[in-house]
């Protein structure tokens, strides 16, 4: 039978495996476990006979002095992959999953979720109720159907909202300068330059950290959006310039929804922290129980396919964009 390694602590692989497939990957695998401690020494020989090796967050870097000669591919039942494996590896003969575009679907939920929230103005409806006011005058909830929705970048997390913005009819443009007319068309969205997103009434952030979108959002495209428009970001905070993020939250011209912080656990200022325009959640788009669950058997799905026919399913990380993904 083919060695599986699993480099996570117990409690991470009962947080991201469920029942089900943790059966299945006893019957189908020689199964070899990592306790509680992930450090070199431990992982060094328990991974000298695996041939893939099943990570998470926690998993320390697979250094090549960890990482033992007959590892075949390494499955990750988490996110990015780049604090994980060497780049080079990819072109070298190993194979690497990720659940990357698995736990896409849990963020393009919380967008939804977010953007219905600030169109119907929520939080401020939530702080009045709270505070005895009941409903405060001037402030009434909008709708989503039909408004324009400006996308920045077309990752699989974007891909999940417009998914999910499917029934409400709105006009999705996008932009990435990836993504080609063919690929727009058939994802049902036009593909514009960035101030042409940025002057939508909603803008959602679905960029990489890569040099190319640090600080691409500035003050002055965050002033294209209308009065009263919708800002979510929950990629990567870098993307936005802060000062100008700060200004557009502290003057209540736009609700803003945010989930990525420069430094985190992040330290709100007191402003940024009693605006009722600003939606703070901690780094969570991401972090449901049915997603977690799920994410050992979404690797592993495409592990096995691989093992059998060679196919690479929608979890490979392909070495060819290994620049411009998150």
């Amino acid at each position: 039978m083919t060695r599986l390694a699993v480099a996570m602590t117990p409690d991470r692989f009962a947080d991201v495996c469920d029942p089900r497939t943790a059966a299945e990957l006893e019957t189908r695998f020689d199964v070899v476990r990592a306790g509680p401690d992930l450090g070199a020494d431990a992982l060094r020989p328990m991974l000298a006979e695996a041939e893939i090796v099943l990570t998470s967050w926690g998993t320390p870097r697979l250094s090549a002095d960890i990482l033992g000669p007959r590892v075949r591919a390494v499955a990750h039942a988490a996110g990015t992959v780049k604090n994980l494996v060497d780049p080079a590896w990819l072109t070298s003969g190993l194979v690497v999953f990720s659940a990357a575009s698995r736990i896409a679907w849990s963020v393009g939920e919380y967008c939804l979720g977010a953007l219905l929230g600030a169109l119907r103005r929520l939080p401020e409806f939530d702080v009045s109720v709270k505070a005895d006011g009941w409903r405060p005058t001037g402030v009434r909830g909008r709708e989503l159907r039909g408004r324009r929705v400006g996308i920045v970048g077309a990752s699989s997390t974007a891909r999940a909202f417009i998914t999910l913005l499917a029934p409400f009819d709105v006009d999705i443009v996008v932009y990435d300068p990836y993504l080609s007319a063919e690929r727009a068309a058939a994802l049902g969205v036009r593909s514009v330059d960035l101030p042409r997103v940025m002057s939508s009434e909603i803008v959602s952030v679905h960029v990489p950290n890569v040099p190319a979108t640090q600080g691409m959002i500035t003050a002055d495209l965050l002033a294209r959006m209308p009065d009263g428009g919708v800002l979510i970001n929950s990629s990567r905070a870098a993307s936005i310039t802060a000062d100008g993020l700060a200004h557009e939250v502290t003057s209540g011209r736009l609700r803003v929804a945010l989930d990525v912080y420069d430094a985190e656990p992040v330290h709100l200022s007191a402003e940024l922290a009693t605006a009722p325009n600003l939606l703070a959640t901690p780094h969570i788009a991401g972090d449901t129980l049915e997603g977690h669950a799920a994410l050992v058997g979404y690797v592993m799905a495409d592990v096995t396919a691989w093992l059998a026919d060679g196919s690479l399913g929608p979890s490979h990380v392909d070495p060819a964009i290994w620049s411009i993904a998150a």
